[in-house]
């Protein structure tokens, strides 16, 4: 089959629909009428490769799947997994200058040494490790500290990425080249440049599937949350019902952060708002 041939195969309202409310029904993700195009486009490749001659097909596969793999997919090929190292460089920054100082001072003083976060809708790991980072620099290296970040996603796939933690050189461009030599691994594959995440991160990111719109097996409280550009895919109900587990599995004193087009308008919520996207549970 063709990309051309493809290209012609129509997403009929009924099968837009029933894709619409399987993928809502599991994870929450709202595809609007204006998604009809991205959804067919999307799922044409996934068509091209199975050699399904029709949404229909397709949507039969998915759903006689006893493994759940096939529907994954369909999520995978839906979702956008756009990130980068230090994205949103002003939630690391009130991270190194605010929320950790302020952290450290306290739990020292009780002679505590544990601190607990979570990057919901991790990606490609870059932003796990992005924070990894920043918390072994703040902490001056991990010491007598006991620190874990747990980063989920519902994408299998992307989490296999984030867990083999290897990016080209473009990806890790963000990065300081002091903190590339001090934390990445460089390999030379020809006259390509790659870099592993070094030991140092690995030990502190635990990387598990996790599905925001189902039971969450993650023990509070924590210190803070990052879940940026995850919102967006969701109806503000659901909205609504995610910032309220979040603020019940926060700490005192824990801070959530979310992504630059995610406000928490039109939201009831008890967080305190800190600076746009960095709210404060008090």
């Amino acid at each position: 089959m063709t990309m051309s041939v493809l290209q012609d195969i129509v997403l009929g309202e009924d099968e837009f629909r029933q894709i619409s409310d399987l993928v809502y029904e599991h994870c929450g993700i709202n595809l609007h009428d204006g998604k009809k195009e991205l959804v067919r486009s999307r799922l044409a490749k996934r068509l091209h490769r199975g050699r399904f001659t029709s949404f229909s097909q397709y949507i039969k596969h998915v759903l006689e799947d006893p493994t759940g793999k096939e529907f994954s997919i369909l999520v995978d090929s839906l979702s956008t997994n756009l990130t980068k190292f230090f994205r949103e460089e002003r939630h690391f920054e009130y991270m190194r200058s605010q929320l950790l100082p302020r952290l450290m001072k306290a739990r020292q003083s009780r002679g505590q040494y544990r601190i607990r976060g979570w990057s919901a809708g991790c990606s490609s790991g870059e932003e796990p490790y992005s924070v990894a980072l920043t918390l072994l620099e703040a902490l001056g290296g991990k010491g007598r500290w006991d620190v874990k970040l747990l980063a989920t996603d519902v994408s299998t796939q992307i989490l296999e990425r984030a867990q083999a933690g290897i990016y080209d050189r473009e990806r890790i461009e963000p990065i300081p080249l002091p903190l590339r030599s001090k934390y990445l691994i460089a390999h030379h594959e020809g006259d390509k440049e790659r870099y592993e995440v070094g030991p140092a991160l690995r030990e502190l990111v635990i990387f598990r599937y996790l599905n925001l719109m189902k039971d969450w097996p993650v023990k509070g409280p924590l210190d803070f949350i990052f879940c940026r550009n995850v919102m967006i895919y969701f109806d503000k109900p659901t909205q609504a019902r995610l910032i309220h587990r979040f603020y019940d599995l926060l700490g005192s004193g824990g801070v959530l952060f979310t992504g630059h087009s995610e406000s928490l308008t039109g939201i009831e919520h008890a967080f305190k708002y800190v600076q746009p996207t960095i709210y404060l549970k008090s």
